[in-house]
């Protein structure tokens, strides 16, 4: 599926856990494992086609009344389920011809509840890049300001190359399902680089060579290692444990990028790489220089780093 569609491993992965909840339970429906069998130890190197041409629509929303009550899933979750059992036996069915019957073709998806993005106020996001201090602090800095100008995925800052950032002053991201989209950096993500690279360790190993964001180790910043980071400033102006997280820096960005700039919803898309309107729209194909104007209009785009501040030793 991740060849095939285009899916994030992330996204693979989850496919891959949603039906093998859905094989365990069809296995226990149909009588064909121990009753004293704990749940997660249900095999499913056995499911034959067979075994799937025998399941119904009925069966399906049984299972989905089974995760919702057992398992506590809320309408997010069954939602998710719903769409890796449509996928998968839509591929069965319309890709391999492996089914006759697709079984859940007239599964409905639970609605789900459009919440409000969580994010920092202007005050607060200054104050998150004045926090920011140490060894590593230009390398912080330049993560920080990065999510919270450009409005980055985790992975996409993670991702992120050294020949990604071009001398126009645009910055290639690569985003979901691989797909890739330039971004505008106003002069506060420019800064922030150009510091960070002055003192960017080199690693040894050719692999790292080319990531932009390098760890004390010398290799590339994994995603759990930047959400260290995140939470640690956090942390420091007292926004810790209340739900905030390097992606809510990103719904940050698109708040204030709207809120401040007058953007356009439709450049507010282009610039977070949303697939559709309808998601960029809870933070309520154009030109270049429009999505320029949209970076350029983030009220932390004229932020740097302070100098008053020294570094420290490790």
């Amino acid at each position: 599926m991740e060849t095939i569609k285009g899916k994030s491993p992330k996204t693979v992965q989850e496919y891959f856990f949603d039906l093998r909840t859905f094989f365990r339970y069809m296995k226990i429906k149909k009588n064909l494992t121990a009753v004293d069998t704990e749940f997660s130890k249900i095999p499913i190197d056995d499911i034959t086609i067979d075994f799937l041409s025998m399941v119904s629509l009925t069966d399906v929303y049984e299972f989905m009344n089974f995760v919702t009550i057992e398992r506590e899933n809320k309408n997010a979750a069954r939602a998710r389920k719903s769409a890796s059992l449509r996928a998968f036996f839509q591929y069965l069915t319309n890709k391999t011809h492996q089914l006759k019957e697709n079984p859940v073709q007239e599964l409905e998806t639970p609605k789900q509840k459009k919440s409000l993005p969580k994010y920092l106020t202007l005050e607060q996001s200054i104050d998150l890049l004045n926090a920011v201090d140490g060894p590593f602090r230009e390398r912080d800095y330049c993560i920080l300001t990065l999510f919270l100008n450009c409005g980055l995925r985790l992975a996409e800052l993670v991702g992120l190359n050294l020949n990604d950032i071009r001398p126009d002053h645009t910055m290639r991201v690569t985003g979901k399902g691989n797909k890739e989209r330039m971004i505008y950096l106003n002069s506060a993500c420019q800064k922030a680089i150009e510091e960070y690279l002055k003192v960017r360790p080199n690693p040894m190993s050719v692999s790292d060579k080319k990531a932009l964001f390098i760890s004390h180790l010398n290799k590339r910043l994994g995603r759990q290692a930047v959400q260290n980071i995140v939470q640690k400033y956090l942390k420091k102006i007292g926004l810790d444990g209340q739900g905030y997280s390097a992606h809510k820096l990103r719904h940050t960005a698109a708040t204030l990028m709207y809120q401040h700039g007058n953007v356009d919803i439709r450049v507010l898309k282009d610039i977070l790489g949303h697939q559709n309107l309808g998601t960029t729209e809870i933070y309520t194909h154009l030109s270049n220089q429009q999505m320029e104007d949209a970076a350029d209009a983030n009220p932390l785009s004229k932020v740097e780093m302070s100098s008053s501040k020294h570094k420290k030793s490790e």
